[in-house]
């Protein structure tokens, strides 16, 4: 067991909420990303996610060299192709989407990418990837060629999840997806929150405390920032304070 997954496994247990920001290599440049990871470190962000859902440019590397020029944080791969493997990362969140039936995506990725993943000594977390509605058609759900879990469809999403846990996947991850207009429902964090035994991650179209607040108190153990961030990073402070003070509803 990876010993960044022990924490977020040792945090979750003891009712902690963690917070993480998502860098999109793609859309910062390198002088942004090193304002970040200094900002990140002065705030108390638990861990920073790297990953793109294309990455055009070649820029991971220096995208991550930057951050851990300016801060300890670890640094989690959060891959969007099989490109996207780098060493300089402390590990990945080796993303299974269970939500969809792309076989590339629930297995295929994974075969081309292993021996990659292998070489590099990460620390691997599998992770249950599923795509929730949010309201427009967001670019994971389009590189992805599948189907988000419908908004209402609670009971789908917590079999998922339960399926996922099963299969030996040590993290679900509830996704409403960059650009998303909706974040991913209370009552679905819940639900799969009441499911399973491991963490719940939670992201996309988190814009606002308030909204980053709601999230922990239905369940979720990690909450992931991004795109806003890219408009607005001294909302990180406030984003990172909120949630290390929230705690969930039973």
């Amino acid at each position: 067991m990876s010993t960044i997954y022990k924490e977020i496994l040792k945090s979750a247990k003891a009712g902690r909420k963690q917070f993480a920001i998502l860098v999109d290599p793609d859309k910062s440049n390198l002088e942004e990303v090193r304002e970040l990871a200094f900002t990140a470190q002065g705030c108390g962000v638990d861990y920073i996610l790297v990953g793109s859902s294309l990455l055009t440019d070649g820029n991971m590397e220096r995208c991550i060299s930057s951050i851990k020029e300016f801060c300890n944080i670890p640094v989690l791969l959060f891959p969007g192709n099989t490109l996207q493997v780098n060493p300089l990362a402390d590990g990945i969140l080796y993303l299974s989407l269970i939500s969809g039936r792309n076989p590339d995506m629930l297995i295929g990725n994974h075969v081309i990418s292993a021996p990659l993943v292998r070489s590099a000594e990460l620390q691997v977390i599998p992770t249950g990837y599923m795509l929730i509605e949010s309201g427009n058609i967001t670019t994971v759900s389009y590189m992805s060629n599948t189907i988000p879990i419908p908004r209402k469809k609670n009971e789908i999403a917590a079999c998922t999840a339960m399926a996922g846990e099963m299969l030996g996947l040590k993290l679900i991850y509830l996704e409403a997806g960059s650009g998303a207009k909706e974040t991913v429902p209370d009552k679905m964090i819940r639900a799969v929150k009441e499911s399973v035994k491991i963490p719940v991650i939670v992201g996309g179209g988190i814009r606002t405390v308030g909204q980053a607040e709601e999230a922990c108190r239905a369940g979720a153990d990690l909450i992931v920032v991004g795109n806003v961030l890219e408009k607005d990073p001294g909302l990180m402070e406030s984003l990172s304070l909120a949630v290390h003070e929230t705690v969930s509803v039973s």
